[in-house]
């Protein structure tokens, strides 16, 4: 394979991985980071431990920060200039699924959709296009260079048939989560892909020498011919005997994941993903990281296994366990950062503002200028609230990990100098983003669309619930509009005749404005109808509950 065509690294890597040419047995993924391995040191180090009173280091170094002192909720943050760049939160009630690998049964197929749905004994089936099932799943002979969508789904897969399907994207709303049944096995400098021929080496190393040199080693590893791979950026400055390593774990593991696979009955979880503090070590670090200050025992041992794994020249990263009282997140002052992530409004330091609305088809941005207007030279500070609007949105984008259809609704500006470098700003800032990201230019009514693939599950998931008075719509009925409502179901129901007693609760708000604002249309319908109104205040209620009990007279 041309390196040009190879994919990018780490899962955006795999994303654009090309589907196997030809059927192989099944396989599972891996994901188990480098300190997870069997010759990672046991030996416990002993913690330089950090307190209070430390100043933070000077310069623009990273710095990342673990907290993992509670069993519920683990965070990571990754602080530039002390600026919030990156974060990754995990709880115990939305633990990720995407990446675990499932022994899963073909419950429904659907040839309208071209897809078919797998229990994979979770709480949602998950959906399985025809273009991610591999012809080694097909029930009958198909020649090698047939294409899938030269096939009938119907007559090619069959209904109760079991998969090994790993989770690609995860569950969002009423929609399970989406599976493939491509596996891949992400190491920290090599992801292996068996049951495919593909090699590549990450378009992010340039070095035409680097990269030859990269192939040549892992050419040499012995890789069994059904197991592609790519090479990810972390292996620039790798020796050969840690690439080595790193393949033979990933091999080893595969072996037992496939083992497992073959043995477990489905429906059933083969390999679950490893915890946030892995996956980031594994997928993200990078040796610009000065310091890593964790406040666990455990993950501080966790994260000195990883670094001991790295090339010698690369353990620059100082690690330290925090003993202080106060929070470390609290200590170096990043709270209120990780709050702005769930706000929909956003400062900018020139006094504009960004507001993010995320909807169900589109993410729509908004940047209004604020005070910047104000100044007397508006061509040029509204050019600077847009310059800092790109930057600001582009580290949101990040945080929030917000996917899909982007529409960025910039403030106009009549210079075309000023147009093109706003576009340059975005484009500039968003290269620092893993995800893939597809930009166009400013429209000629200032509207910027993004395309951006989401990496995880949205930030909200596992830290906010969906709210039980306005069910996600952010406001409810006025009493009046409410109490009106209610009005005319009492009406509806006093009409018909064998109605003779209503009895009704409601919120306190709701049944104080009916006793004394309505007294007079609820008498009226008494009266009129022959029947008896009971209006009961209930303070348990929250403003969108009601009850209403229509009683029927004994049939003559």
């Amino acid at each position: 394979m041309n390196d040009e065509k190879t994919p990018e690294n780490s899962k955006e890597e795999k994303a654009e991985t090309p589907a196997p040419a030809s059927p192989k047995k099944p396989r599972s993924r891996s994901r188990k980071a480098p300190a997870k391995k069997a010759n990672a040191p046991k030996k416990k180090v002993a913690p330089p431990p950090l307190e209070e009173e430390e100043e933070k280091s000077s310069g623009g170094a990273l710095k990342l920060l673990i907290n993992s002192d509670e069993p519920e909720e683990a965070r990571i943050a990754l602080l530039e200039n002390g600026k919030l760049t990156s974060f990754h939160l995990e709880t115990v009630s939305s633990a990720q699924t995407k990446g675990n690998i499932y022994k899963g049964i073909i419950t429904a197929i659907e040839p309208n959709l071209q897809a078919v749905f797998v229990d994979m004994g979770i709480e949602r089936n998950g959906f399985l296009p025809f273009g991610d099932i591999h012809p080694e799943y097909y029930c009958k002979d198909v020649p090698s260079s047939t294409h899938w969508k030269d096939l009938k789904i119907q007559e090619v897969i069959r209904k109760g048939q079991e998969v090994l399907v790993e989770v690609v994207k995860e569950a969002t709303g009423n929609k399970g989560a989406s599976i493939t049944t491509y596996l891949s096995m992400p190491g920290r400098y090599v992801v292996l892909m068996p049951g495919s021929d593909s090699h590549g080496i990450s378009r992010k190393i340039e070095d035409e020498e680097l990269r030859s040199k990269l192939r040549e080693i892992v050419n040499t590893a012995s890789l069994p011919e059904e197991i592609g791979y790519i090479v990810r950026t972390a292996s620039k400055d790798v020796t050969k005997t840690a690439l080595f390593q790193d393949i033979r774990y990933q091999l080893n593991l595969w072996k037992e994941i496939k083992k497992r696979g073959q043995t477990m009955p489905a429906p059933a979880l083969v390999y679950k993903e490893q915890d946030v503090t892995a996956r980031f070590l594994r997928d993200h670090f990078t040796h610009e990281i000065q310091e890593i200050l964790v406040d666990n025992q455990i993950t501080y041992e966790q994260v000195v296994n990883f670094l001991n794994l790295l090339p010698a020249r690369q353990r620059v990263t100082k690690v330290k366990l925090h003993k202080g009282a106060r929070p470390i997140f609290n200590l170096y002052q990043i709270e209120e950062q990780i709050e702005q992530i769930y706000q929909p409004s956003v400062n900018l330091p020139s006094g504009g503002s960004i507001v993010i609305n995320p909807t169900e088809a589109l993410v729509a941005i908004d940047v209004n200028s604020g005070r910047t207007s104000k100044d007397k030279n508006f061509e040029e500070t509204i050019f600077l609230a847009n310059m800092e609007a790109a930057e600001e949105m582009a580290r949101q984008l990040r945080l929030r990990d917000l996917g899909g259809l982007i529409v960025v609704d910039f403030i106009d500006m009549r210079d075309k100098k000023h147009i093109k470098e706003v576009e340059k700003q975005v484009k500039t800032c968003m290269k620092h983003d893993k995800a893939k990201v597809d930009i166009s230019r400013i429209s000629k009514f200032g509207l910027m669309q993004i395309s951006r693939q989401r990496l995880g599950p949205p930030v909200q998931k596992g830290s906010y619930i969906i709210c039980e008075h306005c069910q996600g719509l952010g406001m409810v009925r006025s009493v009046e509009t409410m109490a009106l409502a209610q009005l005319r179901r009492i009406h509806t129901g006093a009409i018909k005749k064998s109605t003779e007693k209503i009895t009704c609760r409601f919120p306190l708000d709701i049944a104080q404005y009916m006793l004394n604002q309505k007294r007079s249309d609820l008498v009226e319908l008494e009266e009129k109808y022959n029947v008896v109104i009971n209006i009961i205040a209930d303070p348990d209620m929250n403003p969108t509950q009601s009850q209403i009990d229509f009683q029927k007279g004994a049939e003559e």
